[in-house]
């Protein structure tokens, strides 16, 4: 039976495209708001975090209705890190808009995730953004989209796919670049005629395959999905399971049914094959399980998610300053937290050590990973990271490693340390194209010639560079590489960093902190220009004579801090340091805290 007045499509693209931009053009001309109702800008992107840095992490669902159609949305990430999430939503539409920036074209992730939609067959409907940007360059865009979708083994229907010109910012869709520019109804038409409407059989037994994993304090998990077959009731006995097999059948009840509508969740009775809908009421179920009838019990295929490639390994913070400003500081709050976390993201693993104490957490990526530490931190847990280090394999007894693409946008005058330096962490080049006044460079890079490389970059092209990744397999080992290039300054002793300290410190290199921070022996308070760790006393007090001159001490002047945020911290640290996370504070410290131990462990290294 084909479901006409029902579509479901996922919006991909790069991060900074505008999917979410876009999302909210489409709820304010469809009705779902009403004219007077006062509505946030990127509605869509709802947690802080996201709001905070203009980028969406968690995959969400919305709806629209037009030409009583209902048309079910989901907005995907666009950061390689989240790609987890958008493998699993795929297997919730039959198509998907692809969204391109027409200036800066297909990107990374635009690859990687329309890989994937074409995998499963889904119909694309390509429109190209930002069509009133100054730098433009929409007839090579198209090219290259054409190129991308060859490349990709699409079939006749996915290369014929619409394309439209979109500002996302105006609310404004046209057939052809000179418009006419008026609103999004031709999207909303292209959407109807080239998206494959749900075909299911609605008389069948039930069958649901669960997408994505909500969390509510009142009901419980919520899972989130599409009704493959049948129909699913309130309150029906259903039966849970798992097509890997990673648990037996179990039998259950669905007892709250939602549908999606608009931004909302709107209790319903009974959901029809093809709909997307919410279910509360099964407490252990997880993304990838099927909900069957009790009378056939078929588990649906589910995307096996790419593993992991970085692992960080999270701790009990045990520094002197340890429960002082944390809410969760134990092992066992830490172990429930990242289990619970383990639910909602599938991409994710963590792994038990042999200390009780720490856990090995993987993730794609350090933006991953640090999402996560920034969500737990803000939740009120106190604990300790290490260094990332990259996941490595045996294939054929070779040591295999992970390679990332690595495209950068930068203007032509900066090509020459941006090739340098991805040529010294063992990165190939294999592609070098001009993209309008700039130059687009593509190269193969090790994973872990990555760490700390971003903030370098930035420097390296005066902040104007575009640096986009996504993971591109497994390669054999390149060998060592050296990825930073210097020291730390660490605390001699314990006590309250006063300004004569710091002057005679910031000699030495530039300081994380300010007169009157309370430090450890073994804290990292600055960053040394040589290759070596140098101890310092901040806390050092200037003598008291009664031969002063007045005016003596007004006369030290200290630079500014340098300022560390959580990403700049993991890019820093190297594999002898921790980082030490509270909700009030990020401080860098040794893992061996003593000046005296620290010595004679790097002793005894070089013994060996």
């Amino acid at each position: 039976m084909l479901r006409e007045d029902l579509r479901n499509i996922a919006i991909v693209a790069h991060v900074d495209h505008g999917k979410t931009t876009l999302v909210d053009q489409m709820l304010k001309q469809s009705g779902t708001f009403r004219e007077n109702q006062a509505v946030a800008e990127r509605v869509m992107d709802s947690n802080d975090l996201e709001r905070e840095r203009g980028i969406t992490i968690l995959a969400k669902n919305t709806s629209v209705w037009y030409k009583d159609v209902k048309i079910n949305i989901v907005d995907t990430p666009g950061h390689a890190d989240f790609g987890g999430e958008v493998e699993r939503v795929l297997k919730m539409v039959n198509g998907v808009l692809l969204l391109v920036d027409a200036a800066e074209g297909p990107m990374p992730q635009t690859r990687f995730v329309l890989q994937k939609a074409l995998e499963l067959g889904h119909k694309v409907v390509v429109v190209i953004n930002k069509i009133d940007r100054p730098d433009a360059r929409i007839d090579e865009v198209i090219d290259e989209i054409l190129d991308l979708l060859i490349s990709l083994d699409a079939n006749d229907d996915q290369l014929n796919s619409p394309v439209l010109f979109c500002s996302g910012r105006d609310g404004t869709a046209a057939l052809s670049p000179d418009g006419p520019h008026k609103d999004l109804t031709p999207l909303f038409d292209a959407i109807l005629e080239h998206i494959d409407c749900p075909d299911v059989d609605d008389a069948g037994e039930t069958q649901m395959l669960v997408s994505a994993i909500d969390y509510n304090d009142y009901v419980g998990r919520i899972c989130i999905g599409r009704v493959e077959r049948g129909v699913l009731r309130k309150n029906q006995d259903v039966t849970v399971c798992h097509y890997h097999g990673n648990h037996e059948p179990y039998r259950s009840k669905a007892v709250n049914l939602y549908s999606i509508e608009g931004l909302n969740r709107v209790p319903i009775e009974e959901a029809h094959a093809g709909e997307i809908v919410c279910l509360s009421g099964i407490s252990d179920i997880t993304i990838g399980d099927t909900i069957c009838d009790p009378e056939r019990v078929e588990a649906l295929p589910f995307v096996k998610i790419s593993e992991p490639t970085v692992e960080m390994t999270f701790s009990v913070n045990n520094s002197p300053f340890a429960g002082t400003e944390g809410k969760y500081v134990t092992s066992r709050h830490l172990r429930d937290r990242l289990m619970r976390e383990l639910l909602k993201d599938v991409s994710l693993r963590v792994t038990e050590t042999d200390t009780t104490e720490s856990f090995k957490v993987a993730g794609r990526g350090e933006m991953h990973l640090s999402i996560l530490i920034e969500t737990m931190r803000r939740e009120g847990y106190e604990f300790a990271v290490g260094a990332p280090r990259v996941l490595f394999k045996e294939e054929n007894g070779v040591r295999m490693e992970p390679v990332e693409l690595v495209v950068c946008d930068v203007p032509a005058d900066f090509m020459g340390p941006v090739m340098e330096k991805l040529g010294s962490r063992k990165g190939e080049l294999v592609q070098m194209a001009p993209a309008g006044d700039r130059m687009r460079l593509e190269y193969n890079v090790p994973s872990r010639g990555l760490f700390g490389y971003r903030n370098e970059f930035l420097t390296d092209t005066r902040g104007e560079g575009i640096m986009s990744t996504v993971f591109a397999g497994y390669v054999p080992y390149k060998g060592d590489i050296l990825t930073r290039t210097t020291g730390s300054l660490v605390a001699f002793e314990s006590g309250e960093a006063v300004t004569y300290g710091l002057f005679n410190a910031q000699d030495r290199g530039a300081l994380f902190i300010t007169p009157g921070t309370k430090v450890y022996e073994g804290m990292v308070v600055g960053v040394s220009p040589k290759n070596e760790d140098i101890n310092v006393n901040v806390c050092k007090k200037k003598h008291v004579t009664n031969m002063r001159a007045a005016g003596s001490d007004e006369a030290m002047r200290l630079t500014p801090p340098k300022q560390m945020s959580l990403e700049a911290c993991i890019e820093f640290i190297a594999d002898d340091e921790l980082i030490e996370v509270t909700p009030k504070s990020l401080r860098i410290r040794k893992t061996i805290l003593s000046n005296q131990l620290r010595g004679k462990a790097k002793g005894a290294a070089k013994n060996k």
